[in-house]
């Protein structure tokens, strides 16, 4: 298990890419196992960080800066999945109503509108949510012994 966390942090973010592809891939272009899969990134970068035994503020930082990491990198594989949809709004022509997405508001550009901003802009927000979820809890589960970095 120890060896887990001895990794290269490149490496582990390589993991990580491969992985979050997979989800993306499983949930054809729709980021639900991404979200769920900030769970396990966040209890890997809550051990992560708490192994180096720094002192808390430290800790939070870093912890910050990888969930955000990670959750940008869904942003960026879900803006170049569906930000070429976008180009759809301005056509006039367009049938919103055949183009194969939810009708989750009562007017089809508007879902579709919808859709495109829950599936760019939403999606690995809530990702970023799990992520930083998973790795505060734990942190508080985990106590770190060093009085330093010990949460009151």
């Amino acid at each position: 298990m120890e060896k887990l966390f001895r990794i290269k942090k490149s490496t582990a973010f390589g993991i990580y890419i491969f992985l979050d592809l997979i989800c993306i891939g499983m949930g054809m272009g729709v980021p639900v196992f991404c979200i769920l899969f900030g769970f396990p990134v966040g209890w890997y970068i809550g051990r992560l960080i708490t192994v180096s035994g720094k002192n808390i503020a430290r800790i939070l930082r870093q912890l910050l800066v990888y969930t955000i990491r990670t959750s940008a990198f869904t942003f960026i594989i879900m803006a170049i999945l569906w930000g070429r949809w976008a180009s759809v709004l301005f056509d006039a022509s367009t049938d919103y109503s055949t183009l194969g997405i939810p009708m989750i508001l009562f007017e089809p550009k508007a879902s579709f509108i919808g859709w495109l901003v829950l599936m760019i802009f939403i999606s690995p927000f809530l990702q970023l949510l799990t992520t930083l979820f998973a790795s505060v809890l734990t942190l508080v589960i985990r106590k770190p012994a060093d009085d330093q970095t010990r949460v009151s």
